[in-house]
């Protein structure tokens, strides 16, 4: 078992950075791979970030990529994702993943945790 806590979020302005934190605890954190999903209202939860097990592979899609930055410190079992250039449409909620299991880690139907969510909202 995994559980998994968000938090960070906040009211950010268009151009400007954040940084969002996801605490992990259960089963020890070195051992699976993690990602960052986001949601806005209406749409489809949407892949942002992705992370292995030691931080040495990290994953994007286009919409966010050299912009956002994912990372993990398996001594304090937290994962990061720092947002920077936020754009209006990058307003959501954003939830913290982990996967257990090989294979994709683009998709939700990938991950096995989940955590609660926290919200961004980027004014323009």
């Amino acid at each position: 078992q995994v559980q998994l806590v968000e938090s960070g979020g906040g009211l950010v302005q268009a151009g400007g950075s954040h940084r969002l934190s996801c605490a992990a605890s259960g089963r020890t954190f070195s051992t699976y791979a993690m990602g960052w999903f986001r949601q806005s209202p209406g749409k489809e939860r949407e892949f942002v970030a992705a992370s292995n097990w030691s931080g040495s592979g990290t994953y994007y899609p286009d919409s966010v990529k050299g912009r956002f930055t994912i990372s993990r410190d398996n001594t304090k079992n937290t994962m990061y994702l720092q947002l920077n250039s936020l754009k209006p449409e990058d307003t959501a909620v954003y939830y913290c993943a982990a996967k257990t299991s090989r294979g994709s880690y683009l998709t939700d139907t990938d991950y096995d945790y989940w955590g609660q969510g926290t919200q961004v909202t980027v004014s323009s």
